[in-house]
């Protein structure tokens, strides 16, 4: 799983060929400032045109492309709220990757602290990208909507949940059962990525989830249940992403609750 390690860790190691930064975040934000020695691997480019996370194949040979495919350990971040940060955490511990990090604190935090920074793009030597896909934490379709023993979280807005606004085709509502906690809430920004322990068990007990509840989280896309998954698993929760969420479970005309 994804870990989350303080700026004054990735600070002594920040020369070391022992770890790669990478910025998830797109080219622009990037360029407009970035860590030393970190690389771009804009996590839009992981979906394609229809929205869908990419094949294993294309994925692996994206991320190998960019230069995350050796030994060095990734360290991400990210800047508010944290989803290219997270998507990616969870995309490379998909593929096999178990010594993923996320840097605590945002892009911006560490400037604010007067920490270094670059502007020029980093390029990494490619290589190949070894895949040992780890399915006991992605969801499928076919498990959600056999919701028996599961605790499903929308992470939406309170608007999208409740059908009063709705994106694309996508059908008003959310998925039958499943509980609304907004993604924001788990994030504390400007400074953490990740919101307090205490923030967040408060958060799920006041939503009646329990410590032993088999989690599933889900927004639209992926991104947003991300962030939800990061601080879930980081606090020794039992919890899948199921990458697809609402608008698979939408463009597959399964019933939906307003």
């Amino acid at each position: 799983m994804a870990k989350l390690v303080e700026a004054e860790w990735v600070a002594a190691r920040i020369e070391s060929d022992e770890i790669i930064l990478v910025d998830p975040r797109r080219p622009m934000k990037y360029l407009s400032g970035h860590l030393p020695g970190a690389i771009n691997l804009p996590v839009y480019k992981i979906f394609g045109a229809d929205g869908k996370l990419l094949p294993t194949a294309a994925l692996a040979d994206f991320i190998g492309n960019a230069g995350v495919g050796g030994s060095a350990t990734p360290v991400l971040y990210d800047s508010p709220e944290g989803q290219n940060a997270a998507m990616l955490a969870w995309t490379l511990e998909y593929l096999g990757r178990t010594d993923v990090l996320v840097l605590d604190c945002f892009y911006e935090y560490w400037k604010q602290q007067g920490r270094e920074v670059r502007y020029r793009p980093v390029h990494r030597r490619t290589g190949p990208f070894t895949v040992h896909e780890n399915p006991a934490i992605r969801a499928t379709l076919a498990e959600v909507r056999d919701v028996a023993g599961l605790k499903l979280l929308d992470l939406r807005s309170p608007e999208e949940f409740s059908g009063e606004r709705t994106m694309g085709e996508d059908t008003p509502g959310h998925i039958p059962g499943a509980v609304n906690l907004v993604w924001r809430d788990f994030a504390s920004p400007p400074e953490r990525i990740i919101a307090s322990a205490e923030k967040i068990d408060r958060i799920l007990t006041d939503a009646g989830v329990l410590r032993d509840d088999r989690i599933i989280t889900y927004c639209r896309s992926g991104p947003r249940a991300a962030v939800g998954y990061l601080a879930l698993k980081e606090l020794g929760y039992d919890v899948r992403l199921f990458d697809g969420s609402y608008a698979e479970w939408s463009s597959n005309g399964l019933p939906a609750e307003k």
